[in-house]
């Protein structure tokens, strides 16, 4: 059979020295070139031990007097023009046709054979079947043949590959695009190390119930357990953190594998894991087929037990100041709940995962209750006799009293009176619970002066937040002017990713949301660096046409100690020119953790940083940079980084005080 060669144009003339060796590429064929003796010879560039870079050796004289291409790792000889090895122990390596022309050197390949399916193939095409449209990582060595199906996938038009540099960054921002949208997305990363530093992100996920797939390379079968280069038990690893947890194997069901994995992280809201060793990820399987959602998913519309139904009726009816307190877990059904808010007369508090469902200026909205809250929420709770819950989860942090009657409403029968009992426990999907509740109240109820009341409240504390704006110690801006000008120029549709810190305290406290904003944050975890990898996991769902999140402006707040962890992202944002307005408070402290050191009566000790001109780092990455140091830059910063196209950071000098 006549094979055809295909000739690519690989070097210029001059450009390898006699006796010299280097590493060029035909279409995607991998060659060492050689220089040697007046002629130029091409060979694989794969040593046949350990798959050694050929062309990153040398040719040295042996000690028969002949000269030998020596791989640089372990010191195997062949000979440069023909590739055989010294004394006919194999066959030595494939060679190529050279051809020395006018304009450079030229080698020969034959022509490409039509690509087979792979195993990862089938897995790739079934993720797009699922969903999976944004996939975050990094591409090495030991997870090349799922790239390669990525990357076909990519081409196809089918997902996008966003490459970042740091591996916590991806998982963090799998975590934000699912908060978000309710839908997973893929991180990505090698074996050992790479996979490591997904955990962060993917406990992120867990305990704030976000699904997310994780897929990590592994070193190959044959070598796993004795302790490989880059081996580590994943499996083990991942076990805790992964509601699915499968080292996918030569002779698994590969399609199956992915359509199990998503199924349970769609179903549970959790993180999952596919572990893909080398050798697995290049079968053939020209006959496989791809899997898919279709016939494996039931509808989640889950109509409560009549009696628990019945039971958080009556409770209402009998309430005279009811207050009802929404979590993140509510934040797809809030025009139901906002109704029925409006139905019983209800004044709505949010935890600070749910800031932002509700309007601040809505006449009924209470604001954050809680540590990062309004003295609003707390005045509310207080004075209530029912608390409806809905899609919270009782943090600590947020403070819900369990001295009151309460009636809980969850999609997850294990959230249900987790930390303690509860009065009206009431499992079913939210939106079906609350409009069956609605329904138990034929006619609106008549509360005469509450609205007047939560006017009031809020007109107490925006007179506070007024005092606070003339605060100054001349060590730099307060947070309540920092949030004050953000209320005026952050818009109403915006999604705002929160960091961890006292930065994301006196947003909770200071910002007053349009209720169309979209708040993400660390929640249960409380991981800091959470907000910028979070911003860029936002942003891709702003580039979903057909979806509520199409073209919606993302704004990010951090503290200087937040954002160093995770900077280098801001190249990632640069590069795929991702529209992010960073709000970043500059105080050179690690604030939060001063206080809680002053609280417990402990010396203030090592929360001091040292930081670069953020400003100029921006800059310098590509993007846009304003420093702002006193009040009266503050709005027109805001705006010209909002008008930015492109990812900019404005960077105001604050007191760490003034929080």
């Amino acid at each position: 059979m006549t094979t055809h060669n295909v000739w690519y144009k690989v070097l210029e003339l001059g450009d390898l020295p006699e006796g010299r060796v280097t590493t060029v590429t035909a279409g995607t064929t991998s060659m060492a070139l050689t220089h040697f003796e007046g002629n130029y010879h091409a060979m694989d560039n794969r040593c046949p031990h350990q798959g050694g870079p050929l062309g990153e050796g040398s040719i040295e004289k042996g000690v028969d007097g002949e000269c030998w291409l020596r791989c640089p790792w372990h010191g195997w000889d062949f000979h440069p023009a023909t590739g055989k090895s010294p004394g006919g122990y194999d066959d030595g390596l494939p060679t190529f046709p050279v051809e020395v022309r006018d304009d450079g050197i030229y080698v020969g390949v034959e022509e490409t054979k039509p690509h087979v399916q792979t195993t990862t193939d089938l897995m790739a095409q079934t993720m797009v079947n699922w969903g999976i449209r944004h996939v975050f990582g990094m591409v090495g060595h030991s997870n090349l043949g799922m790239a390669d199906a990525l990357r076909r996938q990519e081409e196809a038009g089918h997902l996008q590959f966003y490459g970042i540099r740091h591996e916590g960054a991806a998982s963090f921002a799998c975590s934000a695009y699912a908060k978000l949208t309710g839908k997973p997305a893929a991180c990505f990363t090698i074996a050992g190390p790479g996979a490591t530093n997904l955990m962060t992100g993917l406990y992120d996920a867990k305990v704030d119930r976000a699904p997310l797939l994780a897929i990590t390379g592994q070193v190959d079968t044959q070598v796993l357990g004795p302790g490989a280069f880059q081996e580590v038990n994943l499996h083990g690893a991942f076990t805790d953190v992964s509601a699915f947890n499968h080292t996918v194997l030569p002779t698994s069901k590969h399609a199956e594998m992915v359509t199990l994995a998503l199924k349970n992280a769609i179903i549970t809201r959790n993180p999952v894991t596919l572990i893909l060793p080398d050798e697995v990820q290049e079968i053939e399987k020209p006959d496989g087929v791809a899997s898919g959602p279709e016939g494996r998913v039931t509808a989640m519309d889950i109509h409560p037990p009549r009696e628990q139904l019945d039971a958080a009726t009556k409770a209402i009816r009998r309430s005279q100041r009811p207050v009802i307190i929404v979590g993140h877990g509510a934040r797809f059904h809030m025009e139901a709940i906002t109704d029925f808010a409006e139905h019983l007369e209800a004044p709505v508090l949010t935890t600070f995962k749910g800031k932002g469902l509700i309007s601040d200026h809505h006449p009924l909205g209470g604001g954050v209750l809680g540590r990062s809250g309004t003295p609003i929420a707390s005045w509310f709770m207080n004075e209530s006799d029912l608390l409806i819950v809905i899609g919270a989860s009782f943090s600590n942090h947020t403070g819900i009293t369990p001295k009151k009657p309460l009636v809980q409403i969850d999609f997850d029968p294990m959230a249900i009176a987790k930390f303690h009992k509860i009065d009206y426990p009431v499992w079913g999907e939210i939106g079906v619970t609350v409009n069956a509740l609605q329904k138990a109240f034929p006619e609106p109820l008549q509360r005469p002066g509450l609205r007047d009341e939560v006017a009031e409240r809020w007109s107490i504390w925006r007179s506070e937040k007024a005092r606070r704006l003339e605060d100054d110690r001349g060590k730099g801006l307060g947070s309540a002017a920092v949030f004050e000008a953000m209320n005026e120029v952050c818009p109403d549709d915006a999604i705002v990713t929160v960091d961890v810190g006292n930065n994301a305290y006196s947003f909770g406290r200071y910002f007053e949301s349009s209720g169309k904003q979209a708040v993400l944050m660390s929640g249960y975890l409380g991981s800091i660096g959470f907000s910028y990898p979070a911003a860029i996991g936002a942003w891709t769902a702003t580039t979903e046409e057909d979806t509520p999140w199409h073209k919606r402006p993302v704004w990010c707040v951090s503290g200087d100690g937040g954002f160093a962890q995770y900077m280098m992202e801001l190249l990632t944002a640069v590069k795929y020119g991702m529209n992010i307005t960073h709000i970043l408070l500059h105080n050179c402290n690690l604030g939060k953790i001063t206080k809680e050191q002053l609280a417990g009566e402990f010396p203030v000790w090592k929360t001091g940083l040292h930081n670069p001109n953020f400003a100029q780092y921006a800059e310098i990455c590509g993007g846009k940079g304003i420093r702002v140091e006193s009040q009266d830059q503050l709005i027109s910063a805001m705006q010209e980084a909002a008008a930015y196209d492109g990812p900019a950071l404005v960077e105001i000098m604050t007191d760490k005080e003034l929080v």
